[in-house]
């Protein structure tokens, strides 16, 4: 095993609508790369912070005339949930994006297969990328691990 990227961050609401990007390099062939990445808390579990920032989104988003009932049904938005996203990008371009609500994630990609939204082939020597979209921290405060590592085809 071969670690590539071992990261930790906390965010907080004004990182909403932000893409992080971090680089590493992969300086010798490797047979499968694995991604773990967790962010936590998912939830925000305030009710009356979470019809503010409904309300908020309604004034933002939704058109005057109908608004009112919108405002009624506030509470079909609950729970709110931290979304962060992450895609790949290796030193022949991009490699996919896990598009995904779970707040814990494993993923790989080798040269014949990959996690969903990844895609499979070789593991170019190289500078990567790995960038996480923070679509949106509806909590206080939100964390983060990131790790990036190789192994070997014998230990998939």
């Amino acid at each position: 095993m071969m670690m590539l990227l071992n990261v930790a961050g906390q965010l907080d609401p004004s990182d909403s609508k932000r893409h992080i990007t971090y680089g590493f390099q992969l300086d010798q062939p490797a047979a499968i790369m694995r991604i773990r990445f967790a962010y936590w808390p998912k939830l925000l579990e305030d009710d009356g912070q979470a019809m503010e920032l409904i309300m908020e989104s309604i004034d933002s988003y939704v058109a005057p005339e109908h608004q009112g009932p919108v405002r009624e049904g506030w509470r079909r938005y609950l729970p709110l949930k931290n979304l962060i996203t992450l895609s790949m990008d290796g030193p022949n371009g991009y490699r996919g994006a896990c598009h995904r609500h779970d707040a814990e994630q494993s993923l790989f990609l080798s040269e014949q297969e990959a996690s969903e939204g990844l895609m499979p082939g070789k593991l170019a020597l190289g500078e990567w990328n790995v960038t996480l979209s923070v679509h949106a921290v509806v909590t206080e405060r939100c964390s983060y691990d990131l790790s990036i590592w190789t192994e070997e085809a014998d230990t998939a």
